[in-house]
């Protein structure tokens, strides 16, 4: 039975709960059943020895949990005499008995029960009749490792997250990630790496700060099994949402990852991971929501702990966190002399430009600018998450740049990129498909600077798109029609981003128009500054500032000066003003053979309505 055919049956039972349940509600009896029945299956064949070992552990007064790991061969084991197929033969104390085998799995697996609250469920099935009904079509699945292995049980697991996502997608992006859009990350982050990840027994880790239900570290598994079977990625992550983080627990559990590497909790306020470094991360943080429950603790370890911290370049301000799980990544990287660290995340816009000089929100631009961290930002297409339509990123960063990338950014519009789905879900209305990830992957991996050509016929319809990288021959226009050039991949030196914001000054003048003279202080014997005329400029970091000042400010106001003392270096990256490509607008003449033909053809339909 494939993941496709195994997640319609196990969905089946959505049939049975139609009506004492919502559509969005299925997904909390559902999962935890197929976690139970899976892991009940897992350690059929070892059931008896652990009971044995069980008895005789507990009548020595000894600790039986090592010795019930050890005999169950698989990270956890069910101390209690009942399963699934025993719990079929009692159906008046089902809601007992099931309850009673639920706390008979060790602690790691009984918390995941605990977070997806499933003793609520088993009562509530129990009062609307359905209990018995609902484990004994569970118990009719065989979901044995030898009939589905880790491989095949992940997959059809994931199918069942991504369905009840989509179901409630309301609120599917705070925990949800779209498919395409992790497949594209995982490209971005391994696509550099390939020739490593081919070695026979590679051993590498991934984190996720945000986890949600696991889908990015997932597909960051598969990605490596299928170009590395030998391979092996073992993952981290922390989630905050209890029933996200029961079903991350649960996804690494059945695909055989140790489920200790998934805690719960805050990430900003009590970092899971603490003293972790990793060799690959990726991470799609909440967009633009306030961290003020946590700033007490943010604030104190920025000011105590500085860079030995996590949030030692600055902090963003209070409405916007997402920074804060940049740094966060930053603070998780391998040393560079130690292997290194590549790592993704999805943000807005908003970081890439919002704050000025000396602002948090500038300063860590600085920092990962100046230390030559960020390798490219690519711009998705809008209506991209279930729960927002607004514009985002995906941001790569590393501490092991090649020779080519070093103290270079690239930034690929991809905005484009994007083809309507079939049935809108949420906010989300497009995707983008496999050859659009393969041709941003293929930008990004060999670091070239490309074009965007779209084709127009005669009638001025869209014909076609074609990449054109740097140096190549450009296509030809249809005959009657044109080619329009749009840029699609550029790259920047990390200096381009960066500027000095100068305040120029301008004195204060007495009632003869005299500049008035400061009498003490630093400004004794100089012009006193007129605070009402003051004015800021933005000079870019690779030019004088004085050439500068000279070339737009004197000519315009020749009693200025600079109060350098009030300089502050500030770095943004204006993606949009970069792919802007400008339109001259139409001839006037056209405008207005186009007004009267409107005209004409109104006073027509005017006359013939008149007859």
């Amino acid at each position: 039975m494939n993941h496709q055919a195994l997640a319609s049956f196990i969905w089946s039972v959505a049939d049975l709960l139609r009506g004492d349940y919502k559509q969005s509600e299925y997904g909390r009896v559902i999962l935890p059943f197929t976690v139970l029945r899976r892991l009940d299956c897992v350690l059929e064949p070892t059931k008896a020895v652990v009971l044995a070992e069980h008895k005789a552990k507990s009548a020595l007064g000894v600790n039986p949990e090592p010795f019930l790991l050890r005999a169950a061969k698989a990270g956890f084991y069910n101390a209690d005499p009942l399963d699934l197929p025993k719990l079929m033969g009692d159906q008046d104390n089902i809601r007992a008995n099931l309850s009673r085998y639920v706390e008979g799995f060790s602690p790691a697996v009984r918390d995941i029960f605990e977070q997806f609250d499933f003793h609520t469920q088993i009562d509530r099935l129990a009062k609307t009749g359905l209990l018995y009904q609902v484990t004994e079509k569970f118990t009719r699945i065989d979901l044995h490792p030898e009939k589905v292995d880790n491989a095949a049980m992940g997959l059809a697991f994931e199918e069942l997250i991504r369905k009840f996502a989509e179901i409630s997608n309301e609120t599917a992006g705070e925990h949800f990630t779209p498919r395409e859009v992790i497949r594209l990350m995982v490209n971005l982050l391994f696509v550099e790496d390939d020739e490593a990840l081919t070695k026979p027994g590679v051993v590498r880790t991934i984190y996720d700060p945000t986890a949600g239900t696991g889908g990015m570290l997932s597909i960051a598994g598969e990605y490596l099994a299928e170009h590395n079977p030998q391979g092996h990625l073992t993952m981290f992550g922390q989630e905050l949402n209890p029933e996200s983080y029961a079903i991350c627990k649960a996804d690494m559990l059945i695909k055989g990852q140790d489920i200790a590497n998934i805690a719960p909790g805050n990430t900003l306020s009590e970092d899971g991971h603490h003293g972790r470094r990793f060799d690959y991360m990726l991470s799609n943080p909440p967009f633009g929501v306030e961290w003020k429950k946590v700033e007490k603790q943010v604030r104190t370890e920025h000011e105590q702990r500085g860079f030995d911290g996590r949030f030692g370049p600055g902090l963003p301000r209070v409405s916007d966190g997402s920074l804060l799980f940049l740094m966060h990544l930053l603070s998780k990287m391998r040393l560079r002399e130690e292997g290194g660290c590549r790592f993704g995340i999805v943000l807005n816009g908003s970081p890439l430009f919002t704050g000025g000089a000396g602002s948090g929100e500038s300063e860590i631009r600085r920092y990962v600018l100046e230390n030559d961290l960020v390798e490219a930002i690519v711009a998705l297409p809008t209506d991209m998450f279930y729960n927002t339509g607004i514009s985002t990123y995906v941001w790569i960063l590393s501490n092991k740049k090649p020779e080519t990338r070093r103290g270079k950014v690239q930034l690929i519009d991809a905005s484009s990129f994007w083809r309507k789905m079939r049935k809108t879900l949420g906010s989300k209305r497009k995707e983008m498909s496999p050859e659009q990830i393969d041709t941003v992957t293929r930008l990004f991996g060999g670091f070239v600077e490309a074009r965007l050509a779209t084709l127009f016929n005669a009638e001025g319809k869209e014909i076609g798109r074609e990449v054109v990288l740097e140096g190549a021959a450009e296509p030809a226009a249809p005959e009657g029609g044109k080619v329009k050039f749009a840029p699609l991949s550029r790259i920047f030196a990390n200096s381009a981003f960066g500027y000095r914001t100068i305040t120029v000054e301008r004195p204060l003048l007495d009632e003869a128009g005299k500049p008035v003279i400061g009498q003490r202080g630093k400004t004794k014997g100089k012009p006193q500054a007129d605070s009402s005329l003051r004015d800021t400029e933005n000079v870019p970091l690779d030019e004088e500032v004085e050439a500068y000042f000279e070339r737009e400010v004197l000519p315009h106001a020749a009693d200025a000066w600079i109060d350098h003392d009030k300089t502050r270096t500030g770095y943004e990256i204006p993606f949009t003003r970069h792919f802007y490509v400008f339109e001259p607008p139409r001839a006037l003449g056209e405008i207005d053979a186009d007004l009267d033909a409107v005209t004409t053809r109104i006073k027509a339909m005017l006359e013939g309505l008149a007859a």
